[in-house]
Formats: C-alpha cells, structure tokens, sequence
C-alpha cells in the first residue's frame, strides 16, 4: 500500500506542475482580451469535440451563472448564433474537422468574433479565428514548441482549458464586483 500511495502522490503532483507550467505559457494579453469580449458579446456560443468539449461545457455553465448568456454548439435550446455574439472554439490542433467546419460558418454568418483557444497557431483553425489564446502543450501534431506531457494523450490540454475556463470567470467576478451569494440565482434549482 506505502508503493501505492507513494505513486498516487507523486502523479498528482506530476499532473498539477503540468497544468501550472501550461497556464503560466499563456499569454495573459489574449486572455484579457477574450475577457472584456466576453463582457461585449450578446451570447457566447462554445464548440469542440470530444474531452475538450466537456472542458467547454463547465465553461459554458460557469458563464451562464455569471448571468452570460451561454451556450454549446448543438445544444436542443442553442438559439440561432447573430453579429452581436461570439464563437469560443476548443481545439488543441487546430484541424478538428467539426470545430473548423462551425467556425467556417460562423464567419459566413458574421458573427463578432472567433476565438480559437489552442496549442497550435498555424492550423486550419487560423483562417476563421480574430484571434488565439494559445495554450501551447502537447497536441496529437507533436509541435517542436508545445510543452511536453507524460499524461495520457491531450489531457493536458483539456485540463488546462477547464482551469483556465474557471481563471476567466474568477476575473469577470473580481471585475464586475459579483456578489458570490447572488450567482446561486442562476444556479439549476430543480435537484
């Protein structure tokens, strides 16, 4: 039991200094830039495929109590996406076919602005994104530049995106003075 409990602690630990070097490689720029469109845009619609989909659905929840109309791409109730809201897009290569494809839409239709949140600034990706919040860990393409992961294929990238999902909307509450109490109201009461 000591060697387990020996090897859980020293994965964790692995697995928090990873995520820690990931967010610290973000350029804190393009974050608050994406936080004061954030604050801009009429609707925030989120999309992605797979694990980083599930990190953008928190995101999506977190917003949506914040008092943000949000909401995931392909959702029943997402309402038609116009030129007053932006499109979050969650892809580590940048090449998702699903995610490129709704952000190739996004800008025939006209919307205000894509953000693409990524590690890999020269993919498909960059001709339908405004712009990038690089998160620049180890994606499927292997870059020279990402940061080196010993986890389990992207999932660093998937728990960076969820921190940094949370970082957001920790800032937009010390911004807009949010009163912790009062976001209960937007919170699921049917459980």
């Amino acid at each position: 039991m000591e060697d387990f409990k020996s090897k859980y602690f020293e994965t964790y630990k692995l697995i928090l200094d990873e995520i820690k070097n990931a967010l610290e490689a973000v350029d804190v720029v393009s974050v608050k830039r994406f936080v004061d469109d954030l604050s801009e845009a009429h609707r925030v619609f989120c999309i992605g495929v797979g694990r980083v989909m599930i990190s953008l659905e928190a995101f999506v929840k977190r917003l949506s109590h914040l008092g943000i109309s949000a909401h995931c791409v392909g959702d029943i109730t997402e309402p038609a996406i116009t030129a007053e809201d932006i499109l979050v897009v969650g892809s580590g290569s940048g090449e998702s076919i699903i995610p490129v494809a709704i952000a190739r839409k996004a800008r025939e239709i006209g919307v205000r602005k894509i953000i693409h949140i990524g590690s890999n600034p020269k993919g498909e990706m960059s001709r339908y994104a405004d712009y990038m919040i690089r998160i620049p860990v180890r994606t499927k393409l292997y870059l020279l530049d990402e940061i080196d992961t010993e986890q389990i294929m992207t999932s660093l990238f998937e728990q960076s995106l969820l921190i940094l999902g949370d970082v957001i909307a920790k800032i937009i509450v010390d911004e807009k003075n949010i009163d912790l109490r009062g976001v209960w109201k937007y919170h699921a009461n049917l459980e």
